[in-house]
């Protein structure tokens, strides 16, 4: 899954060794060095006082990466090459005075600023590690393997620091075969979330008590209507593998799964007549239909969300998602959705603008079992058979 990460590799890959140093190295002593350099300015550049005020760049500095201690170190080192550099100039008293009242000042103000964005950092470091807890409670890591099927799923929230977003997608084994959900949630932020998060506990409970398929997708849509606002809704493909070789299919409003049989010919399932997105059955008078699909051995489907195939690029063409899929085909599910993902940053130019999520099974080809051919005495013998 693309949230998932390598934490043993992460500690040693360069650049992010590169990125640690600089920020815990080079980062805290960038505000020495610029004091080191005023000072070498002062002693051997003969200019005065005029290089004075510049020394308040070092506690200022300082506060964007030290904390409060760090700046407060700062400001004295500041203020003992103002008081030398002043002392050796022979300036005034009160100049050298002004200079240092302004180095106070501007250190003071650097420590407060430091501590405040400190307490932020921890806030925020709080926050992650929430939403790191909500992303494994809501979209619970997929294994490889899922009864019959292999699966991959790769998952992209549009916000930047974001790990979950207002698309969904969930696949469990049940009674009544393994059972699948991809979702698009009407809208961002967390109502987004918290309408994804009633969605999906719905349907794993849903999945492992109705027989039907279209009875799971009724008690969402009672759910929905009960918990959402008259605007809100959930475009959703509902899809179950109840018996070998057959695939059932229910699309609310959204976009169309696509299937992938032994031919590698990529098809779109189209739904054999439209259905509303699930909340807003009421408003019309169309109902889901169940569709029934055969799925032999080496077919794959992909269920994917609309920011998959509304990326545009700087020519504002959408990604051709069916072309991209047919390029990137292979027996093994997680290579084929990591190369579509790839493609898919590369062509928005490394960020998406909407959530974006794909979810890959395929029926891995059973190997036929050897038969063991009857044994005729005659041939076992050869010559010496009678």
């Amino acid at each position: 899954m693309s949230h998932a990460r390598n934490r043993d590799g992460d500690h040693h890959h360069p650049t992010l060794l590169f990125r640690s140093f600089r920020h815990r190295v080079a980062g805290p002593l960038l505000p020495v060095l610029i004091l080191l350099v005023i000072m070498l300015v002062g002693l051997f550049g003969d200019a005065g006082m005029i290089w004075l005020p510049l020394l308040a760049a070092g506690p200022a500095l300082a506060a964007t990466t030290n904390g409060p201690r760090g700046v407060l170190c700062v400001g004295l080192l500041a203020g003992a090459v103002g008081a030398t550099l002043g002392a050796r100039a022979g300036a005034p008293g009160r100049e050298v005075a002004a200079v240092l009242a302004s180095l106070v000042a501007v250190t003071l103000a650097g420590a407060l600023a430091s501590a405040l964005r400190g307490r932020r950092e921890r806030v925020l470091a709080d926050v992650r590690s929430v939403a790191e807890a909500a992303q494994h409670a809501l979209l619970r890591p997929v294994p490889a393997t899922v009864g019959p099927f292999e699966v991959a799923v790769r998952y992209s929230a549009a916000a930047a620091e974001a790990r979950i977003g207002g698309d969904l997608y969930a696949l469990v084994p049940t009674p009544y075969g393994v059972r699948m959900i991809v979702g698009d949630v009407r809208g961002k932020g967390l109502p987004a979330v918290g309408t994804a998060a009633l969605v999906l506990g719905v349907f794993r409970e849903a999945a492992y008590d109705e027989p039907d398929l279209l009875a799971v997708v009724d008690r969402i849509e009672r759910s929905l209507a009960r918990n959402l606002g008259t605007d809100d809704f959930v475009t959703a493909v509902v899809a179950g593998y109840p018996r070998p070789g057959q695939l059932e299919v229910v699309n609310c409003g959204h976009a169309p799964p696509l299937l992938v049989g032994a031919s590698l010919a990529v098809t779109a399932v189209e739904p054999t007549q439209p259905a509303p997105p699930l909340g807003l059955r009421a408003l019309t008078d169309q109902t889901p239909s169940l569709q029934v699909l055969p799925f032999a051995d080496g077919d794959q489907l992909l269920l994917y969300t609309d920011g998959v195939i509304e990326a545009r690029d700087r020519d504002r063409e959408f990604y051709p998602l069916v072309e991209g899929l047919a390029r990137h085909l292979c027996d093994e599910p997680a290579r084929t959705v990591g190369a579509v993902h790839d493609e898919l940053l590369a062509h928005v130019g490394g960020r998406l603008h909407d959530d974006a999520a794909l979810l890959l099974i395929r029926k891995p080809t059973t190997a036929p079992v050897p038969v063991p051919l009857p044994v005729v005495p005659g041939e076992l013998l050869g010559d010496q058979a009678v």
